[in-house]
């Protein structure tokens, strides 16, 4: 099944999303892939933001008005080179105990305790490692369920680390080999009906997807779908049992920067290097068990390469965005 071309069509019926006040930022995002997290507190009525530019990573947290309440810039740990090297990724891994502030860059892989106070975990990557003496090393999607928390690299690999439940003694447990080119997002979910079990897709520079059943889980799988984004625009859904493809939607013009899931309603957010952020619907049939895709809500944000966009909740009620030379985050919120 193939959904017709979406990019720049008007909604159909009521819009669904507002956009809100922006978050400034002291300096714009970086044009990477998925270059935007989001910590939900609930409690405290606040939302975390983590944002890349350059050599450093910047932490927002503002209140529902959108007026931002702290800063804070993280760097990637010092070491020998002329010049810092850049930082890849930031992402809020929340595991059932404990939420860690994961930092990846061409030099290593960092852990913070979730306000970016305090570093408690520091793994250097090794240039022996390397399948070339050229290859440029770094770490790249990250993902967190039960006590891991996994990472890619450059050379395919995906190391998983073993988390407790407070302090720094954080152990590299294992590394997973199944791709030949550079790792470039993870997502996982628990396993419906196995605890401590997890599905877990990663992807790769050649658009390779490796599916693993494993004891080590993350992000953006939602009830044995798996949503996966392309340089083409596309976004194609599969189901995580089989490898098989269900549907293909030709959903942006340029490449697919951010993908997110909002758990509680099977919503999925495309965002892309087109300027377009697409909201659908997913669900299974549950005679047939086939996957299906409804269109919900498209967002045109004039005039920008769109490089992160998460929900900002578990039930996709709002979201963010980030774009390349942009320097403020914005909001959009249910109508």
């Amino acid at each position: 099944m193939v959904a017709e071309d979406l990019e720049g069509a008007e909604d159909c019926g009521v819009r669904m999303f507002r956009r809100e006040r922006p978050i400034p930022l002291r300096s714009s995002a970086a044009a990477l892939s998925n270059n935007l997290s989001v910590l939900q507190l609930p409690a405290r009525d606040l939302t975390h933001f983590g944002v890349v530019h350059g050599p450093s990573a910047q932490l927002l947290s503002a209140a529902p008005e959108g007026l931002p309440l702290a800063q804070r810039q993280l760097h990637v740990k010092e070491g020998a080179g002329v010049s810092p090297p850049l930082i890849t990724q930031v992402h809020w891994c929340v595991l059932p105990f404990r939420v860690l502030l994961v930092l990846t860059s061409h030099r290593g892989i960092q852990m913070y305790e979730s306000d970016g106070s305090v570093m408690v975990y520091w793994h250097a990557l090794d240039s022996g490692d390397a399948s070339s003496s050229v290859q440029a090393m770094f770490a790249r999607g990250i993902a967190a369920s039960v006590h891991f928390i996994c990472v890619g690299t450059w050379s395919g690999r995906v190391l998983v680390f073993d988390i407790p439940a407070k302090g720094p003694n954080i152990v590299l447990s294992e590394e997973l080999a199944g791709h030949q080119t550079p790792i470039t997002d993870i997502a996982t979910e628990r396993a419906q009906g196995q605890d401590g079990v997890a599905d877990m897709v990663t992807a790769d520079d050649s658009g390779v997807l490796c599916v693993w059943r494993v004891p080590c889980p993350s992000v953006q799988l939602w009830q044995g779908i798996v949503a996966a984004g392309y340089g083409n625009g596309q976004v194609r859904l599969y189901d995580a049992s089989t490898g098989a493809l269900h549907i293909q939607i030709n959903a942006h013009a340029r490449t697919v920067s951010a993908l997110d899931l909002a758990p509680e309603v099977g919503k999925l957010l495309s965002a892309a290097e087109d300027t377009f952020v697409h909201i659908w619907k997913l669900n299974r049939n549950p005679e047939s068990g086939s996957i299906e895709v409804e269109h919900c809500h498209g967002e045109c944000v004039s005039d920008t390469q769109v490089c992160g966009a998460r929900f900002c909740d578990p039930s996709g009620s709002s979201f963010a965005v980030t774009g390349y030379d942009l320097a403020e985050i914005l909001r959009f919120g249910s109508v």
